[in-house]
């Protein structure tokens, strides 16, 4: 037996991932995640070493599937959605979701955030799970900065007779002594959100919010809005990681294979291009890569429009965006465009010779698109839930999710870039002692002469010139 069970195995990776075991009957006996899968089956190979339930599974295994992760932690959010939805007979442990922190968000007037380990069935609104204790944490920080939900237990909020320290740094909206009903559903109800992954509408206003308090020069404001910012599209970009999961389970190797034989080619890495401007403003464009492992982050490329004048030209940007990533960006073998029939022409224009796969978004982006060939013709053909259209939309996705992060990180610098850049004479030294000793670039300006007169290393003349330049 052992013999037989070392040839299910021998071809076994090197690579975190996810393996599962079958008898005779195909049914699913046990799902099990690892660091390295090549190690951990080769430790079902003595049979005695192992744990009485798992003896008598792994007598009955005549098959084992594995599947590679990108991480360890990929792999473990990949086993308990596998026992979640498959339920495997021998797998005891993760059933009831004892194994791993979960969040919850509590009833009642003003719900609290939860951390607990424990039965689902145990609280409402439930979240998770996540792969470790910081990964948590990190959610619930999150949450607090930008929602000010309370952690606290409800007997400690009814004996607060003044709000606590994390009412005092802008982590809670501080219920138990400004109690505002209202204003807390409202961030609730955003909480929900993004805990479901739909902050992109957040972001969006938001996105609106700093716009305003930069151009009413309140920069200490749209500071405090582009940090909320930063830290949703962390928190959006990681859960779309962990929901996705698994590209593992887009079997890259075979659909980039069908993806060959259909085009004719041979692709060891292909290039997904798209752009990002808000009517002209902040214009951009990004590159992601891929080939029969899965993302090759190597390849990835970010792009400023270099001639300004095509600013909010979809069609000119992409002729840059492409001419400058062949021309110095990593080998590729194939160029897919997001867009209609004029992304493919002018890519196609100027991919000196690579082919050249647009993917068309129809009248319904999710369910609707078609493909234009390397030759230009159109082809409907490919079943929409075919793995290899699966695996089409998702590099589609991925390359509009890396150029729009890359997009927001512009707009939030450019929308608080300090106006102590238009004083000449006021460098990055003393800029930095000007924030350092006053706190804000609103404080700065409010400043008198003596006031500045009192920064080290300022002296009169820049003072005048920083006074000047805000009360002239």
């Amino acid at each position: 037996m052992n013999i037989q069970f070392t040839d299910l195995i021998d071809s076994a990776p090197h690579a975190p991932g996810v393996y599962r075991m079958f008898d005779a009957e195909d049914t699913l006996l046990y799902v099990g995640k690892a660091k390295d899968l090549f190690n951990r089956l080769h430790q079902y190979i003595d049979i005695s070493k192992l744990e009485l339930h798992k003896q008598v599974m792994r007598s009955l295994v005549t098959r084992v599937e594995w599947e590679t992760t990108a991480t360890e932690s990929d792999a473990l959010i990949l086993e308990q959605e596998l026992i979640k939805t498959q339920k495997p007979k021998y797998n005891i442990m993760l059933t009831d979701g004892k194994m791993y922190p979960m969040l919850a968000l509590t009833t009642g007037v003003f719900p609290r955030l939860l951390k607990f380990r424990g039965k689902i069935t145990q609280r409402r609104d439930v979240y998770g799970p996540y792969p470790s204790v910081s990964a948590l944490n990190e959610t619930i920080k999150t949450l607090q900065k930008v929602c000010g939900l309370r952690t606290c237990s409800d007997t400690f909020m009814r004996n607060r007779t003044r709000p606590c320290l994390l009412y005092q740094i802008g982590r809670c909206l501080g219920p138990c002594c400004y109690p505002d009903p209202e204003k807390y559903a409202e961030n609730v109800r955003i909480a929900r959100k993004i805990l479901t992954g739909d902050s992109q509408p957040i972001i969006a206003d938001l996105t609106a919010q700093m716009q305003k308090f930069s151009d009413n020069l309140d920069f200490e404001s749209a500071a405090q809005t582009r940090d909320k910012i930063a830290m949703l599209t962390h928190t959006s970009t990681r859960g779309n990681r962990q929901n996705n999961a698994y590209t593992s389970n887009l079997q890259w190797d075979k659909n980039v294979s069908k993806l060959e034989q259909w085009l004719g080619i041979k692709i060891n890495m292909a290039g997904v291009f798209d752009n990002s401007h808000l009517f002209g403003k902040s214009p951009v464009g990004a590159m992601i890569t891929f080939g029969h492992n899965g993302f090759d982050k190597s390849g990835y490329r970010h792009f400023r429009l270099q001639n300004k004048s095509s600013a909010g030209n979809d069609i000119a940007m992409m002729a840059e965006f492409v001419s400058r990533a062949v021309e110095r960006g990593p080998k590729l073998d194939l160029i897919i465009v997001d867009g209609g029939q004029a992304q493919w022409n002018i890519a196609n224009k100027h991919a000196n010779g690579i082919p050249v796969f647009g993917v068309t978004k129809g009248v319904v982006r999710d369910g609707d698109e078609h493909f234009i060939l390397p030759d230009g013709t159109e082809s409907h053909d490919l079943p929409h839930d075919s793995p290899l259209f699966l695996m089409l939309r998702t590099v589609r996705d991925e390359a509009h999710r890396f150029v729009i992060t890359y997009h927001r990180s512009i707009r939030a610098k450019q929308l608080t870039a300090s106006v102590l850049d238009e004083i000449e004479g006021i460098g990055p030294v003393r800029k930095r002692a000007l924030l350092q000793h006053f706190g804000s670039v609103r404080a700065i300006m409010d400043a008198d002469m003596n006031a500045l007169m009192y920064v080290p290393g300022l002296g009169k003349d820049a003072s005048k010139k920083i006074y000047a330049h805000f009360h002239s």
